[in-house]
């Protein structure tokens, strides 16, 4: 009853700031991207990618979250066109933030990419228990129930 009153926070955690900066043109690759937010973020589960015209990751190890700030090294770049950078992670009250934002690179470099950001075109079969088992059998003593109590109810 006493929180009946209290007004419902409705204001969520978002990127106030980006570096590079988004749409900068840039002439030589940043050692770093970073995203800034207006609270402190969880540094769990944190994600950030970087990837290129050519559909690589150039991001290089794993994002930091320090305070209101993520962050993930760069790879030297390569080709010239735009870099877009990724990220999803948790706020200080637990709702996820992602986005994205891109940069241009305007001179080509000569770095390597990293492995391709595509996704695998077919689902792999990790060998896990089946769950449509599980949905049948749930329907069946739902089913049975509703049998069970109709019958009883005459």
């Amino acid at each position: 009853m006493a929180l009946a009153g209290a007004a419902i926070a409705s204001a969520h955690a978002a990127r106030i700031a980006a570096d590079p900066a988004e749409n900068a043109e840039l002439t030589a690759p940043p050692p770093r991207v970073t995203a800034t937010f207006n609270e402190r973020m969880q540094p769990e589960f944190a994600a950030m990618t970087v990837v290129g015209p050519d559909g690589n990751l150039w991001s290089d190890g794993e994002p930091e979250v320090t305070g209101a700030a993520m962050s993930v090294g760069v790879r030297p770049l390569g080709p010239a066109g735009t870099y877009t950078v990724n990220y999803r992670v948790t706020s200080a009250d637990g709702h996820p933030v992602s986005g994205s934002w891109s940069f241009r690179l305007t001179v080509a470099a000569t770095g390597t990419p990293g492995p391709s950001a595509a996704k695998p075109a077919e689902p792999s079969d990790d060998g896990g228990i089946p769950v449509w088992p599980f949905l049948v059998a749930g329907a069946v003593i739902i089913g049975g129930g509703i049998l069970w109590t109709a019958r009883r109810r005459t």
